[in-house]
């Protein structure tokens, strides 16, 4: 799963580019500059291949996250937290998930809320477990609309408080929504 997930995010992100507006800068196959270094990568952004970007994704935006391990779960929702999690950052997609599942527990009926820290850890995917027990097959796609609701709702702010966000709004919400 992952690699295609990989593959889909590299082409989807193309090679270089060093847009103006974008904080990240120079930036090869989705790979910033800054994280490409803190990697141990020392070269032109240019020449960063992707073989290293696919290195970077499985280990710092799936594995680190524990992302594999709700994959098990919720393959779909596995699927979403990676994709937003390469783009804002695993700690705010994984901040997605825990808002929605304390939003969709019904008061702490059907599980406990879980602390927002933006990590997957025991009490997460116990909450996961909960809801998808409780919720049932239809329960992974509503929490994918949710979670997909946060991510809109953060980008429409993103572009709202820093105007040379309005650059990326439209290609965000196309690619990365629905």
């Amino acid at each position: 799963m992952i690699d295609d997930l990989i593959d889909t995010v590299i082409d989807r992100e193309g090679g270089y580019t060093n847009h103006p507006a974008d904080r990240g800068g120079a930036t090869r196959w989705g790979v910033t500059e800054a994280v490409a270094r803190a990697n141990g990568y020392a070269g032109d952004m240019r020449h960063f291949t992707r073989e290293a970007a696919a290195a970077i994704y499985r280990r710092i935006y799936w594995q680190r996250p524990r992302f594999d391990q709700v994959a098990t779960r919720a393959p779909l929702i596995a699927a979403e937290l990676f994709d937003t999690g390469v783009i804002m950052g695993p700690a705010v997609a994984t901040g997605f998930l825990q808002r929605a599942l304390n939003a969709l527990n019904r008061g702490a009926r059907d599980y406990p809320d879980v602390l927002l820290d933006g990590r997957i850890g025991p009490q997460t995917l116990a909450a996961l477990d909960g809801f998808l027990r409780t919720r049932g097959v239809t329960g992974e796609t509503v929490l994918l609309k949710a979670i997909e609701a946060l991510q809109g709702e953060r980008y429409l702010s993103l572009a709202e408080q820093r105007p040379a966000n309005e650059a990326f709004l439209y290609g965000w919400l196309a690619d990365r929504i629905g």
